[in-house]
């Protein structure tokens, strides 16, 4: 027995052959077909075609799409979206006037979450978080990178880890795992930074292997936060232990953070909101994706990342939600669609590669997400009536997805 989805107005991101991303001017380039049918087997995209070819057998399911396009699910490859309440007070922090770092300093932003990690058990971790996943797969993402980095220290960055860990055997989203224990220095190690990296090489990467808790290493290599040379010896450490690299970087500074990431070969260097022609040059280099943050940029009202300059140098980029309390506290990838439209002046079909293929990528699993291929696995989602692709990322604030389908399964 087999699923069909009949009816589609239009079939959004289809691929014949398998591309893991697409960089540079093919960013524009978009396949899609028109009045389709689409076939899911064993949890995996079967086949599609036009209705005119449209063939199911008598115990086959149908499903009507009555009109609405099928896009494949959102990727969203860079969050933290295990967290205990909100930090809406800061907000109106910054809406007087501090910045981000200036907050960081007076023992808010990571470290007020973090304070609330280490009180919280993690049945009411996984609480909270449970419903934020089943909030962001209500708007359409099937597939989602969550990151430790709140728990600051080892017991608690396990704990983070290990809810990661039970949401992903719970969830029917595609979750990968990423140890963020270099997120922000401890208040009892501030002017001891070098034995607070210590300890995550010596104390915390040891155990996060030996539990086999994370899929990546991740670093926060920006002004204020961890130097070069610190995240060096962090990500070669984590090598050992088979954790692909990820790293925050430029989001407050030129910080150097791009070019050490792609001399790691890490998978992805996110933010950027700091990139010039050496960070353009070292990446041109690389297999590493470039990820924006735009709700992150959005909401501190920082400077944009200089996309168009990157695209039209021939990179690739990937955007994500950043889903966090304190800078981005949304896991809408709707949103982040418009604003790779609305803020980097991306054409539709640009941040749709953006928020599926390359985003994918970014997370590892562009050969089975991201995209409507044959042999894929069936994460999508049907939206509602709407007259053309171009209106997702057009019309935002409402959620135009009418129902989701993951790993073959009707949500």
């Amino acid at each position: 027995m087999h699923l069909f989805i009949k009816n589609i107005k239009e079939l959004v991101q289809v691929e014949e052959q398998l591309v893991l991303y697409r960089a540079g001017k093919e960013m524009s380039t978009m396949h899609t077909i028109k009045n389709a049918w689409l076939k899911i087997g064993n949890g995996k995209i079967a086949d599609f075609g036009t209705m005119d070819t449209f063939s199911p057998q008598e115990n086959d399911a149908v499903i009507d799409a009555e009109g609405g396009m099928v896009f494949p699910s959102f990727c969203d490859s860079h969050t933290h979206l295990v967290y205990r309440g909100s930090r809406e007070i800061e907000y109106i922090d910054k809406i007087k006037g501090l910045s981000y770092e200036e907050i960081a300093k007076r023992g808010g932003g990571i470290l007020n979450t973090a304070k609330r990690i280490h009180e919280s058990s993690e049945d009411e971790l996984f609480s909270e978080s449970w419903a934020r996943l089943e909030e962001i797969k209500r708007y359409g993402t099937g597939a989602v990178e969550i990151k430790s980095g709140y728990g600051l220290y080892l017991e608690d960055e396990l704990k983070m880890l290990r809810v990661i860990k039970s949401l992903k055997e719970e969830s029917e989203l595609t979750i990968r795992a990423t140890f963020l224990g270099a997120h922000a220095v401890p208040m009892e190690y501030r002017g001891r930074q070098s034995e607070y990296v210590d300890l995550i090489i010596n104390e915390m990467l040891p155990r996060v292997g030996e539990e086999k808790l994370a899929d990546f290493i991740d670093v926060f290599c920006d002004k204020g936060f961890f130097t070069v040379e610190e995240t060096d010896r962090m990500l070669a450490a984590g090598a050992k232990y088979g954790l692909i690299p990820k790293i925050h970087a430029n989001e407050l500074d030129y910080s150097g953070g791009i070019q050490i990431g792609v001399k790691h070969k890490a998978l992805s260097v996110d933010h950027l909101e700091y990139t010039g022609e050496e960070e353009i040059k070292s990446l041109l280099q690389s297999q590493t994706m470039p990820t924006l943050l735009p709700g992150a940029a959005f909401f501190l009202g920082m400077v944009y990342a200089p996309v168009r300059q990157m695209i039209t140098a021939g990179l690739p980029v990937a955007m994500a939600s950043d889903f966090n309390p304190g800078s981005s506290p949304s896991g809408n990838m709707q949103f982040i669609l418009s604003m790779g439209c609305i803020k980097y002046k991306m054409l539709p079909e640009e941040a749709i590669n953006a928020v599926t293929l390359n985003s994918a990528y970014a997370m590892g699993c562009s050969q089975t997400h991201g995209s409507i291929a044959r042999g894929k696995v069936a994460n999508l989602f049907i939206t509602t009536p709407i007259p053309t692709y171009e209106f997702m990322p057009y019309a935002y604030g409402s959620n135009k997805v009418k129902r989701v389908i993951l790993n073959g399964k009707i949500q």
